[in-house]
């Protein structure tokens, strides 16, 4: 018989980390989060939890795991089993090591870290017959690149009266974070030899106007926008491509564009901007022509300081005498597609968003203990403080 694995989120932390699971649509050949959904599955189920595990694209898994009492306001607990490449690493990245008080290693921080301290959080809870709702474990895939796995996971109406993503915070409460549209602009000129500027038209020139007039919109605008906890929205390039040679006009210049949003900004209105600013410069150059695509669009999160899940957070918070803090995530998160369907998600997690994607990730292993400890306290009054029926339709 099988050993049953302790009850210790570091313990769960290097375990997970220990497996390669990269994200194959960000590394090619990269075996995706079959084995790490497998392996903390089998732990799941040793504690007690109803688990299962299921393909949302080839290769691609989802689990849940449920515990506690069936239907009774149910809390999901979500987390991502994927990671991004190890290129750089200063590091092994899938050989754990534990020293003065840090886990090294791919996934420590973003966020196998925080799927061990809220699964680890969830048994101990169970354990105790502390339980007073249904707890709902989302382990899910695909989070880094095009969020398959939450994705399909609401698709299928999953029900719950709150979420927590444990996305690392630093032990804070983030009821809101930015969102982000993602823009492909073609510019256009007319090829000509350089010596002929009555003919050619310079389509890298013409971008760069578009540039200057977007960083005004930066400067401008956007600096008037300002959410309490977010800040104020921005706009940045991030690639620019064009020109064939050193004596003719470029015909074309390719530019991606990020727009990151806050709460109250939609797509629509992102995309009149920007067209907004092509017009203008189209107004006082007639040659200036540019092709706007909407690549990829996620929107932003915002609940209510207010909200019983807030709460229940910064009670359990000052329960283990640590600071209550609510703050803003810069970064996109999952969280914004469950509240997006109902349920209202807030990020809560160890570890430091700073620290994710780097040459050197690690993760506190008190961090690790706190996160742990508070969402158990979460979980023990749950059911007791929110009504039993909630969540996406």
């Amino acid at each position: 018989m099988t050993p049953r694995f302790p009850l210790d989120p570091v313990a769960l932390a290097a375990e997970l980390v220990a497996i390669d699971s990269r994200n194959p649509d960000l590394v090619p050949g990269a075996p995706g989060e079959r084995a790490v959904a497998d392996r903390l599955g089998e732990i799941l189920a040793g504690w007690g939890f109803a688990v299962s595990v299921h393909d949302v694209a080839p290769g691609r898994p989802n689990l849940i795991a449920r515990v506690g009492p069936p239907g009774v306001s149910p809390l999901v607990l979500n987390g991502h089993l994927d990671v991004v490449g190890v290129e750089g690493m200063r590091h092994a990245p899938f050989e754990p090591v534990r020293r003065d008080g840090r886990l090294y290693g791919r996934g420590s921080n973003d966020m196998k870290g925080g799927v061990a301290a809220m699964c680890v959080a969830a048994a101990r809870a169970s354990a105790l017959g502390a339980l007073s709702c249904e707890v709902i474990i989302t382990a899910v895939c695909d989070e880094e690149f095009r969020s398959l796995g939450t994705s399909a996971l609401l698709a299928e109406g999953l029900v719950a009266t709150a979420a927590i993503v444990t996305e690392p915070t630093r032990l804070a409460v983030a009821p809101a974070h930015k969102g982000f549209e993602w823009f492909d602009v073609q510019v256009h000129g007319r090829a000509a030899h350089g010596s002929r500027p009555d003919v050619g038209v310079d389509a890298i020139a013409h971008a760069g106007l578009l540039l200057a007039r977007l960083v005004q919109l930066g400067d401008t605008t956007l600096r008037e926008r300002v959410h309490p906890l977010l800040g104020h929205p921005s706009v940045h390039a991030s690639t620019i491509q064009g020109g064939t040679g050193w004596s003719t006009y470029p015909d074309h210049c390719h530019l991606q564009l990020e727009r990151r949003t806050i709460p109250g900004e939609t797509s629509a209105m992102v995309e009149a901007e920007l067209r907004a600013a092509c017009d203008a410069i189209g107004a006082v150059h007639p040659t200036f022509r540019a092709d706007i695509t909407r690549h990829t669009s996620q929107p932003a999160n915002d609940v209510s300081a207010d909200a019983p899940i807030v709460r229940a957070l910064t009670d359990a918070l000052q329960h283990r005498t640590l600071p209550p803090s609510v703050d803003g995530l810069s970064c996109w998160t999952d969280a914004a597609l469950f509240t997006a369907a109902g349920i209202p998600a807030v990020c809560f997690g160890p570890g430091d968003i700073a620290r994710a994607h780097a040459a050197e990730e690690w993760i506190d292993e008190s961090d690790l203990h706190a996160a742990a400890d508070v969402i158990e306290r979460v979980l023990g009054t749950w059911g007791r403080t929110v009504p039993t029926s909630t969540g996406a339709p």
